[in-house]
């Protein structure tokens, strides 16, 4: 079954529910800052993980102590969707035991 686009209230009313995440174009995205290299790294090997759990990737960038998710749903069309969401929701449930901000 397809995922469905989100309308623009239903990504701006979501996006409400996830402090530091927003819209970039047609993407949502986030910038966490961490104390150190290592512990950016540690961060992504964790993305990484929960995107193969999920099947939804990201697309996940490594500076020296920050990591950056944008993120949309290519079988909608490079939409936003659910899917999104759900990556979103399952990153910052995790980002703070990295000591990520």
């Amino acid at each position: 079954m397809p995922t469905e686009p989100l309308s623009q209230k239903e990504i701006e009313d979501r996006l409400r529910e996830l402090p530091g995440w927003s819209q970039e174009g047609d993407r949502i995205a986030r910038t966490y800052r961490l104390g150190t290299h290592f512990a950016a790294t540690a961060l992504v090997v964790h993305v990484a993980h929960i995107q193969d759990e999920l099947d939804h990737h990201s697309d996940l960038t490594l500076g020296y102590n920050t990591v950056n998710l944008t993120v949309n749903t290519h079988d909608a069309g490079g939409a936003i969707t659910d899917r999104d969401f759900e990556l979103a929701r399952r990153v910052e449930s995790v980002a703070p035991s990295h000591g990520a901000s």
